[in-house]
């Protein structure tokens, strides 16, 4: 096909081929396509240049910007009254002005909804939900454009299996690093800006997807693309933020799970825009790029949309509570050690590296495994693989639903025990599935397999927001990026080249899935107990929190942050714990 391609005559009268005409609703030649290529990237261009003037009165407003000599003259001297008040009447009165705010939803001392009412669009808690996973839901669609549509870009670029295995890695490895990263942002610039700035540094690279070439082009397209997907990180520092301990779990698992859907969801649309494409008049060859251009759209789209129409929490965004001096700015040296040292956050990211990170692999071949074992068509192996993705629409909300009722039950011991269980069972319905040669029972096998996996994350991510209070963000982006060190790791191991066959790699997979699972027994919380042993006597969790400050920043009031987090997390103590009587130190009550 490709030769066909280079040898088709065109209308010219030059020897370069140059073409005579221009129809304009053409995309059948090289010359058309390069045509509709050039002046949309220069329309693009054209509206990130000018995005801005159309919205300065609104940016003015949020960045506080005055023109003219008299008010700069007024904002000096406001800022002299200010000063000459003195940092600690301000802080006090900036305190009672956040506690005479009113919310649309019931809140807790740190102004989080207590509850979670999915469909309502209430600012900021539920606004804030729906920004973020529609964010995420347009970084995994992206991300994922290109596996639903392989067979027809392994034709066209001539893609071996290591061609294929390498690209599937390389769309899961950026992000290791990014997602680390992105929980620093998180802790030191706020969720709005760190995901809105992410999510519009790598559209282009989905735009670019379309020129690739070669294998090579090919592999640095998923590369950068990959990149988007710590935007996980911000999604759940954002809803940790927002929604109070008691139904953390939920909302965690909520945003993740409908952003997860991207990923079914690509496996669906992608085959149906390159058929209507073809319908259009494109060729084979031309229509697969062009349908790259809907997901890096709605990417771009929905950056702007987060940081327009986002905020970083329920009292304001971190720039303004900064600089009102509400907040404060904290060491990044310091954020830093306090999640790295937390030897829990190495085991949530090892625990989410076999649930998330196999939801990856699978992305990456599921289409082409249902394509080549049981010569289904595109559209049909789409479909199918498909359904994969689209449980999360329900399997992870499931997931940090259960982790939340679990821990009204029995505390946090409750939420480590069914997270075990749970990823252990999808193990073994791993191990089944690539036992399995038919397949009716492999596509039944395989959606129940996606249900309990990704419940797994829903319920890894009920237990991460306890880790630290200052270091959440890091934390955060730790167990992301243990996600994506487990998709690289399988996907190098089991579904690179041909040491194995898909079958056999998923069912290895399984094999070390559970193996994995069973470091999560290893996590203990001094004031909550773990899997086998109970809480530590007279250890309260504002002990626990107020070790991630020291004497002098204590000093200053810094960590009455998480003091106030600490009293909204005994909800984590065990029935026993409930019920008897509260036995705190004066020296931590705030």
């Amino acid at each position: 096909g490709q030769k066909t391609l280079k040898l088709k005559s065109y209308s010219s009268s030059t020897c370069r081929a140059k073409a005579t005409i221009l129809p304009l609703t053409s995309v059948t030649t090289p010359h058309t396509w390069a045509f509709h290529l050039s002046w949309l990237q220069f329309f693009a261009c054209f509206i990130s240049s000018f995005a801005a003037p159309p919205l300065l009165p609104i940016i003015r407003g949020c960045f506080g910007i005055c023109s003219g000599a008299v008010q700069a003259k007024h904002a000096r001297r406001n800022f002299q009254t200010l000063h000459k008040s003195g940092e600690k009447q301000k802080s006090q009165n900036f305190q009672v002005s956040l506690s005479q705010k009113s919310f649309a939803l019931p809140v807790d001392t740190e102004n989080k909804a207590i509850n979670f009412p999915l469909f309502s669009v209430a600012k900021p808690h539920m606004r804030a939900f729906h920004l973020c996973w529609i964010q995420f839901f347009a970084c995994f669609l992206s991300t994922f454009a290109a596996p639903p549509l392989l067979p027809i870009i392994r034709d066209n670029l001539n893609l071996t299996a290591n061609d294929i295995g390498n690209a599937g890695v390389a769309s899961v490895s950026g992000a290791i690093f990014a997602r680390v990263a992105m929980g620093a942002a998180c802790d030191l610039v706020g969720p709005r800006l760190a995901s809105a700035t992410l999510t519009l540094l790598t559209a282009p690279a989905v735009y670019l997807s379309a020129v690739a070439d070669s294998a090579t082009g090919f592999f640095l397209m998923r590369f950068f693309t990959g990149f988007a997907l710590a935007t996980f990180v911000s999604t759940q520092y954002w809803m940790s933020s927002m929604f109070s301990p008691r139904v953390v779990g939920q909302a965690n698992g909520q945003a993740a799970g409908w952003g997860n859907l991207g990923g079914g969801v690509a496996q669906l649309v992608m085959p149906l825009v390159y058929n209507v494409i073809l319908k259009i008049g494109a060729t084979p060859f031309a229509a697969w790029r062009i349908a790259f251009f809907i997901p890096a759209f709605f990417q771009m789209s929905s950056a702007f949309a987060v940081m327009f129409f986002g905020q970083d929490l329920p009292d304001g965004n971190f720039h303004q509570l900064q600089k009102s001096g509400d907040m404060h700015k904290d060491s990044a040296s310091k954020v830093l050690y306090h999640g790295v040292t937390n030897y829990r956050s190495w085991i949530t990211a090892l625990g989410y590296g076999f649930c998330f990170g196999v939801e990856l692999a699978v992305n990456n071949i599921v289409a082409y495994y249902f394509y080549d074992r049981f010569n289904l068509n595109l559209y049909v192996s789409g479909m199918v693989a498909a359904s994969f993705g689209m449980v999360n629409l329900f399997s992870r909300p499931i997931g940090g639903g259960l982790s939340d009722f679990a821990a009204r039950k029995f505390g946090m011991t409750g939420r480590i025990w069914s997270w075990w269980i749970v990823q252990a069972l999808s193990g073994v319905l791993c191990i089944t599935l690539g036992r399995l040669n038919t397949l009716s029972a492999s596509i039944a096998v395989m959606i129940i397999f996606s249900v309990f996996v990704q419940a797994a994350e829903g319920l890894t991510f009920g237990v991460v927001p306890f880790v630290s209070r200052r270091s959440m963000g890091v934390v955060s982006g730790m167990t992301g990026a243990g996600g994506n060190v487990g998709a690289v790791i399988t996907q190098v191991i089991f579904f690179r080249g041909s040491q194995f066959t898909t079958e056999k790699g998923i069912t290895y997979m399984g094999i070390m899935i559970i193996a994995c699972s069973f470091g999560i027994m290893s996590i203990y919380f001094p004031q909550w107990g773990g899997m086998f042993c109970g809480p530590k006597e007279n250890f309260t969790e504002e002990d626990y929190y107020l070790r991630e400050w020291d004497s002098k920043e204590q000093e200053q009031g810094l960590h009455l942050a998480s003091m106030k987090f600490a009293e909204g997390s005994r909800n984590e103590r065990s029935s026993k714990g409930k019920s008897a009587p509260e036995q705190e130190s004066t020296n931590n009550r705030v």
